[in-house]
C-alpha cells in the first residue's frame, strides 16, 4: 500500500529571498518550500540562472496576491562586457561575434543611457520563456530557429551609470514588468556602436520592497535548523505587498457584508482606488477597490487570515 504523503503546514506570508546565481528560480523556490514544509508555494517572477537577488516568494494566501508582484517594477545592478555578443544575451551563452575597442568617453555613456529612459520599446530574446504556437523560444532557440518576435512596450523609470571602464559597463536600472535585461543591454551596446552582453545580474528590489529586506539562503537554512519560531520571524506579512495601497479599517458589520462577496458604500473622503481592508481589530481580511461611483467591491478576500500557523 502507497505511503500516505505527509500533510504540509498552512503557511500564509512572503519570503523574500535573495537567490544565489547558479540555481533556477523553481530550484530555490522547492528548497524554500521544504523547509517550511509549506502546502501551497509560489515565486512572482523569475530570475535567470545567472541573476541573484531578491525573489519573493509567497505561501498560502498570498500566492493570491502574486498578480501584484509580478506588475510591480523591479531594480536591478547589472554588469555589462562590450564588444562581444553571445547567443543568449548574457555569460552563459556562446560567443557569436566581436568587435575592436571602441573610443567611448564616460559623458557619451552616460548620454546614451538617458536615452532609454520612459517609454522604449523592446523585442524580447529568442532565449525566453515567451511562447511562439504552443512552444517556448528557448527550446526553438536550442534547435537553431528563430522566429520573428513582436515589439513591446516597456518602462525605464530610472537609469544611472555606476561605472565604466572599456570592456566593463555597470549600470542600476528600475523598469516595468517585463523588461529583458539582456536586450537593454545588447540595444545600449548597439546605440554605442558596438556589441555587448550582460556578465552579472542583481535584482535589488520589487516595489515595495527594498533590498536591505532580503534573507539569503544561508539564513533561511539556519532558521529551519531553529525551528518554526525562527522561520516565523524572517517571514513578512501578506499585506506588506501592498503597502503603497491605502488602508481602511471597517467596522464589523461592513467586514462581513464585503467578506460575503457584496458590495458597499463608499464614505465620501476614502481614496477612489485599490486599498487594504481591515477589521476593528486591525487584522488583515481582503482588497477592495473604491470605486468613481461611490461603491467600494471587494476583489480578494481572506477569510481566517493569519501571518503564521
Amino acid at each position: 500500500m502507497p505511503r500516505k504523503r505527509d500533510r504540509g503546514r498552512d503557511i500564509h506570508g512572503i519570503l523574500l529571498l535573495d537567490k544565489p546565481s547558479g540555481p533556477t528560480s523553481n530550484q530555490v523556490l522547492q528548497d524554500a518550500k521544504r523547509l517550511f514544509q509549506a502546502n501551497k508555494a509560489g515565486h512572482t517572477g523569475s530570475l535567470d540562472p545567472l541573476a541573484t537577488g531578491m525573489l519573493p516568494i509567497c505561501f498560502g494566501a498570498a500566492t493570491r496576491l502574486s498578480s501584484f508582484l509580478l506588475g510591480a517594477s523591479k531594480t536591478y545592478a547589472v554588469s555589462a562586457k562590450l564588444g562581444e555578443a553571445t547567443d543568449s544575451g548574457d555569460s552563459h551563452g556562446v560567443l557569436i561575434a566581436q568587435q575592436g575597442q571602441s573610443n567611448l568617453s564616460i559623458a557619451t555613456v552616460r548620454m546614451v543611457l538617458a536615452k532609454f529612459l520612459g517609454e522604449t520599446e523592446q523585442v524580447p530574446p529568442m532565449h525566453s520563456a515567451l511562447k511562439h504556437q504552443g512552444r517556448r523560444l528557448y527550446q526553438l532557440a536550442r534547435q537553431g530557429i528563430e522566429v520573428e518576435r513582436p515589439a513591446r512596450s516597456v518602462q525605464i523609470t530610472a537609469i544611472e551609470l555606476l561605472a565604466f571602464d572599456w570592456p566593463g559597463l555597470q549600470f542600476t536600472v528600475t523598469c516595468s514588468k517585463g523588461t529583458y535585461v539582456r536586450t537593454l543591454v545588447e540595444d545600449i551596446a548597439k546605440e554605442l556602436g558596438t556589441l555587448g552582453h550582460v556578465v552579472g545580474l542583481r535584482r535589488t528590489a520589487v516595489e515595495p520592497f527594498r533590498e536591505t529586506d532580503m534573507v539569503s539562503i544561508q539564513t533561511l537554512e539556519a532558521c529551519a535548523s531553529e525551528g518554526w519560531d525562527s522561520l516565523g520571524a524572517i517571514l513578512r506579512p501578506v499585506d506588506s505587498a501592498l503597502t503603497q495601497w491605502p488602508r481602511l479599517v471597517l467596522q464589523e458589520e461592513l467586514c462581513g457584508r464585503l467578506s460575503n462577496g457584496q458590495a458597499v458604500s463608499a464614505e465620501h473622503d476614502w481614496p477612489r482606488s485599490w486599498v487594504r481592508l481591515y477589521d476593528p481589530e486591525q487584522v488583515f481580511f481582503g482588497i477592495g477597490e473604491v470605486e468613481s461611483e461611490g461603491r467600494l467591491v471587494p476583489r480578494r478576500i481572506f477569510p481566517g487570515l493569519i501571518s503564521w500557523s
